[in-house]
């Protein structure tokens, strides 16, 4: 994709993106460094469609509220031991240890 063609032959996803950064670099080319102040903007619209930074870092502070709201919130119908160990996966140790030395 860094030629610039899509995945199936058309532009790439970010080019408007990149003829964006492109416009504002020729309108400022002559103000020298507060030419490129101005493309800041651009620059990082084009810099987010490439990497995703900015989402994935949405994404986790997300998915971290998710948790910490999980947690100060215990399920209400969560199992109990009793019906855990009627599924058979706690106190069987003896025959999971006959089966593990066959």
């Amino acid at each position: 994709m860094a030629s610039g063609y899509g995945l199936n032959g058309g532009p790439s996803r970010c080019f408007p993106f990149w003829q964006e950064l492109l416009g504002c670099y020729v309108v400022n080319a002559g103000e020298g460094d507060t030419g490129k102040k101005k493309c800041i903007p651009a620059y990082e619209d084009y810099y987010e469609c490439l990497h995703h930074k900015k989402e994935a870092l949405r994404t986790m502070k997300m998915q971290a509220a998710y948790r910490k709201a999980e947690a100060a919130h215990p399920r209400e119908n969560a199992p109990k031991a009793e019906q855990i160990r009627s599924l058979g996966l706690i106190g069987k140790e003896e025959e999971t240890a006959a089966v593990l030395k066959a």
